[in-house]
């Protein structure tokens, strides 16, 4: 499986642009000179572009450092140099490119092929057959004098930037709860995804990503966001480090161990995990959300269900992502509210 990587920091560097060249041409009939040194060709730049396949920033774990290559230098007889070869990085959709130095957001990119150029080459520098063209006075027309300016003959540089990568992941459902509330179960159900399940907490260690089907046919994109405890918004546990994946989902569905296994409360679970989104961001705690109990097939399920909806003053839909109880419900579900969310 590969390895889920969300925060990246790279340096960045342009190409140099190429020298211009200062050289003269004269033949028997001139009478003066003619520059005829061409122009040097631009440093390539550092482009950043969406990757649709892409599902993490691992690619800049091992290497950080990015360089473009540099322009080629010009020759006479008006020959140019060529252009450096631009350096392109391929990054998932939803990447956040941040300036480290400065924590300005250069870019968001939510769109597939999406790109961003975070380093421009130098410029060329200038051939005299560009710069020293002037007018004698009295003359008919345009003719190469022997004082000129020639103006810049080097090569600028290019620029370099460090830069912060950061992944949200763009999904139309997060699934979310307390540690062993069953969500890797669930959307190994509801989608192809394989996630490591077991009967104990923070068995899954990084957001998990299925492809799900709705009842209507239309394809939708889940996530099961991993690591929510009481004081997560804090650091504790590992949601600091996944709250922020919850941001662009449309729709919430928040999953309950309603049979209370470990000797845990499903009501303060509930109430715990409204706070810890109400403290990490408003917008993030007044998305749509499906409140879901899950484990409808073992004991104190239905004694709890019935003490949660009198004390919530809420009715959420009971399902058993283990025996497939109620998922059908969930699902259509799912489609109505993504239907008049999108509406």
């Amino acid at each position: 499986m590969t390895r889920f990587v969300d925060q990246a920091t790279i340096l960045v560097q342009a190409g140099r642009g190429g020298k211009g060249c200062r050289s003269y041409y004269r033949d028997l009939w001139s009478r003066y000179p003619t520059p005829d040194g061409g122009d040097g060709g631009r440093g390539g730049h550092v482009i950043i572009r969406v990757n649709p396949q892409q599902t993490t920033l691992l690619d800049f774990q091992a290497r950080r450092h990015f360089r473009a290559g540099h322009g080629g230098n010009a020759s006479s007889n008006k020959r140019h140099g060529a252009q450096g070869k631009d350096c392109l990085l391929e990054v998932p959709m939803g990447t956040l490119i941040l300036d480290e130095e400065t924590g300005e957001l250069v870019r968001e990119l939510l769109e597939p092929r999406e790109e961003v150029t975070v380093a421009r080459g130098g410029a060329g520098g200038v051939g005299n057959a560009a710069r020293e063209k002037t007018k004698y006075p009295g003359a008919a027309g345009p003719h190469y004098g022997k004082r000129f300016d020639t103006g810049r003959m080097e090569g600028a540089v290019g620029e370099d930037r460090r830069l912060k990568l950061e992944l949200k992941i763009l999904a139309d459902v997060g699934i979310i709860g307390m540690p062993n509330a069953g969500k890797s179960t669930l959307i190994g159900k509801i989608s192809q995804a394989r996630p490591k399940v077991a009967a104990f907490p923070f068995t899954t260690l990084h957001p998990v990503l299925g492809a799900v089907e709705l009842p209507d046919g239309s394809p939708i994109v889940a996530v099961d966001v991993p690591g929510l405890i009481e004081g997560a918004h804090q650091g504790k546990g590992l949601g600091l480090d996944f709250l922020r994946h919850i941001e662009r989902t449309r729709l919430l569905v928040h999953l309950m161990d309603i049979a209370g296994m470990d000797g845990r409360d499903p009501v303060a679970d509930y109430r715990a995990l409204r706070e810890e989104l109400k403290a990490y961001r408003k917008e993030v705690a007044e998305k749509p959300v499906i409140l879901v109990a899950n484990k409808m097939d073992l004991p104190q399920a239905k004694k709890n269900l019935t003490r949660f909806r009198k004390e919530t003053k809420t009715r959420p839909l009971a399902i058993s992502a283990q025996t497939g109880e109620g998922i059908p419900e969930l699902l259509e579900k799912i489609a109505a509210q993504l239907k008049r969310i999108r509406k």
